[in-house]
């Protein structure tokens, strides 16, 4: 928070005080939580503690996150407030917040940090915590599936150093690549956060529409980059190419990506929707943008037509690769359940043969299919729910699918009616708000670890 604080003294906006109140009411209440605990038994984590842990992190850090929108500028209420910090934690990108060319840079830079903490933190999450708790099939990047990291890292802590190290390099050069399209330093610095947290927070109205083609082209080249295993860019950085190129997950995901994009750009020409280079660039960012979860965007996909809608929903679901900042299911869930599906088949023809499902050459564990299965389902239902559930505070049901479909899948790109005059989620009721903030916790953290809190045996010795 006193990083910001710096840029409103340096453009002598008097909103730099409500920062520093935020910064110190944070210092205070965290020194106090760190005494609090200090001298406590440090022997690591038990399975309930970790959960727990995991949960608490998410939900609290947007309660200090929201303070300098609530005390300072644009002074929205708590529900709004709270919402845009766990949107940008989150790195979903939905925001409540308009008219963004008129607020300080301050909070602008903010909203910036706010999604590339996030997205450092989710790296972090998904390649050492998910594995332990066994949520969503991630057990199977654990010890030997660790070989997602090859031998280059064999402890946590080095696991975290390298990410960090990868993290900000690519940060660097994207900003770098952007100040080069010809933004200015603070929207390049702001923009390439957001983008290689696949958060989607921008310092403009018009997201990225108001940039020139080539920002455009950096920002696919850069949200895709962004949606691969960040600890494929550390063994490229040992010098080690080929898991880069030989990655299962990373191979599917630009295969699945290129495919979507062929489809669209015929449909779009033959529809006579603009010449071939802006249809091209349209799409192609737009789609990006969209399917890992960044949530830039540079027109209304709506006017694609009602093909174009339904393959981008689809696209929204299939997410990045896992050990990415990226949101929804991930290429390596539905890859994992392609293998089901077709071991499934090939007992049908043969049922007295012993067929297990495999995938990148190894057995998917029974621990694993059913961790899998339950977070298909998981997903699927919450997708249903809270949809309905938002569609009865009043929202159009259009609206209430694509907000839940951009919340749960940390999208954050918005469809429908009531986004549609803003581009903002601020026409949505605060009940409606509560709701995508739910959605949007319960996608990033896999939904299991806040389920499972509820569940009275789990506490249980």
């Amino acid at each position: 928070m006193l990083l910001p604080m710096v840029i409103d003294l340096h453009d002598a906006n008097p909103n730099w005080q409500e920062f520093l109140e935020a910064a110190i009411e944070t210092i205070l209440l965290g020194t106090l939580l760190a005494l609090a605990t200090r001298g406590e038994n440090n022997d690591g984590l038990n399975s309930r503690q970790a959960y727990l842990l995991t949960a608490a992190i998410w939900l609290t850090v947007p309660l200090f996150a929201a303070l300098p929108f609530i005390e300072g500028a644009p002074h929205v209420t708590f529900t709004n407030a709270y919402f845009e910090a766990a949107s940008g934690i989150t790195t979903t990108g939905y925001t409540v917040f308009t008219k963004l060319d008129d607020l300080p840079r301050s909070v602008l830079l903010w909203r910036a940090m706010l999604n590339w903490f996030g997205g450092l933190g989710i790296a972090f999450v998904a390649m050492i915590f998910l594995p332990v708790l066994h949520i969503g099939g991630m057990r199977y990047f654990q010890t030997e599936g660790f070989d997602t990291l090859g031998k280059v890292m064999p402890r946590a802590r080095d696991i975290a150093k390298s990410l960090l190290w990868v993290y900000c390099s690519l940060t660097f050069i994207c900003a770098v690549s952007y100040a080069s399209t010809g933004m200015g330093i603070f929207d390049a610095g702001c923009y390439a956060m957001a983008t290689l947290a696949t958060g989607g927070f921008g310092t403009h109205d018009s997201s990225f529409a108001g940039f020139p083609p080539a920002a455009q082209y950096a920002g696919t080249l850069f949200m895709l980059a962004s949606a691969l295993p960040f600890i494929r860019y550390v063994q490229l950085g040992h010098g080690n190419l080929r898991p880069f190129w030989s990655d299962p997950q990373i191979r599917a995901f630009l295969r699945w990506f290129a495919i979507a994009l062929g489809v669209l750009l015929i449909w779009r020409y033959l529809h006579r929707q603009g010449s071939f280079e802006e249809v091209l660039r349209d799409s192609s960012f737009n789609l990006s943008s969209i399917m890992t979860g960044t949530g830039f965007g540079t027109s209304d996909v709506t006017h694609w037509g009602s093909f174009g809608v339904v393959l981008v929903y689809w696209v929204g679901l299939i997410g990045g690769c896992t050990g990415s900042s990226s949101g929804a299911l991930s290429v390596f869930r539905w890859q994992a359940l392609a293998a089901v599906i077709r071991t499934s088949v090939r007992r049908l023809h043969a049922p007295h043969r012993v067929i297990l499902p495999r995938l990148y050459g190894k057995v998917l564990e029974e621990d694993v299919l059913s961790s899998l299965i339950l977070y298909f389902t998981g997903y699927i239902l919450a997708l249903g729910v809270i949809s309905v559930a938002i569609s009865m505070t009043g929202a159009d049901f259009i609206s209430a699918l694509f907000a839940t479909w951009g919340a749960l899948g940390n999208i954050g790109y918005a469809v429908g009616p009531l986004s549609a005059s803003s581009g903002t989620m601020a026409e949505f009721s605060d009940t409606a708000t509560w709701l995508m903030t739910l959605a949007m916790l319960l996608g990033r953290i896999g939904m299991l670890a806040i389920l499972v809190l509820f569940l009275p045996r789990f506490w249980r010795a």
